[in-house]
């Protein structure tokens, strides 16, 4: 009997996370929760765009590489490089095109500046034994960014939020601001990760882990007005830009996305799913 409820209940809870997911398309789904302790601004609610990397390919794209005069906003990059989503790719120098940590895409090199930052998203492996996309820790014993440099295509290190497997590695701070964030669940699956509603990162990294998504690792991507995500998918669309950062931008009154230079894009792979047993394996 024991037994018999604890099956129940541990389908009641997964039927409840799942219910916050809606499809658009093969391999991509919207999530919209709310947080359970509320921001001190705004409605509170956390965007998550849940990518598959069997039917969507990952891209890093810079102004540096495609020679653009101008910044431009996350809806403008999707629009121009035929992206149907597209978040920050991180933080970035005041020259307003250097990635703050190192970024490497496809051979080219916008940032070889190799930071303390201790979160590394890594994708397009190199070698058939790698998973496709994959946060890594660089504290981690057996991980080094000079292999993951040889390993993966692209390289992007940024601010750790979350460390695997599920451990909140951001102080208490009294710092808050709306966020863009880059997430990997348990099925190696992509999340961009966006609040207009500001948080302290250690209140948003115990959110993140309490929705019941298999959050179990992530990365701080921009805060404050900076902070964008943008998707045109199976029919529908959203443009979402954040406002609030301490000491900066304190108010919720930003009603326009900021230009920006390093970007994070998907694009839907040819001829939809890869097949298994060509698909680099899952993260473990």
């Amino acid at each position: 009997m024991l037994r018999t409820l604890k099956v129940l209940l541990i389908l009641c809870v997964a039927t409840a996370a799942n219910a916050d997911w809606e499809k658009l398309t093969e391999g991509a789904e919207l999530g919209r929760f709310t947080a359970q302790k509320p921001s001190i601004i705004g409605n509170s609610q956390i965007i998550i765009l849940r990518i598959d990397p069997a039917y969507w390919e990952l891209v890093s794209m810079s102004r540096s590489q495609t020679q653009e005069t101008e910044n431009l906003t996350a809806r403008q990059w999707a629009d121009k490089y035929n992206f149907s989503a597209v978040i920050n790719s991180g933080m970035f120098a005041k020259d307003y095109s250097t990635h703050v940590g190192y970024l490497q895409a496809d051979g080219h090199i916008n940032s070889s500046r190799v930071s303390n930052y201790q979160s590394v998203a890594a994708f397009g492996p190199k070698q058939a034994d790698l998973p496709y996309f994959k946060i890594y820790d660089l504290d981690e014993a057996n991980v080094s960014l000079t292999a993951l440099q040889q390993q993966y295509s692209t390289v992007v290190q940024n601010l750790r939020l979350i460390k695997r497997p599920r451990e909140n590695r951001w102080k208490h701070k009294k710092r808050m601001w709306s966020e863009a964030a880059l997430g990997e669940d348990a099925q190696g699956r992509i999340l961009f990760i966006h609040t207009r509603s500001p948080f302290t990162m250690h209140h948003f990294n115990e959110e993140l882990l309490n929705l019941g998504i298999d959050l179990v690792a992530a990365q701080h991507l921009e805060g404050g007005p900076e902070a964008q995500l943008y998707f045109n998918i199976g029919g529908q669309s959203m443009e979402r830009f954040g406002s609030y950062e301490t000491a900066f931008n304190e108010d919720n009154a930003n009603q326009r996305a900021w230009p920006i230079p390093n970007v994070l894009g998907v694009r839907q792979k040819k001829g939809g799913e890869t097949p298994p047993e060509q698909l680099m394996k899952k993260s473990n």
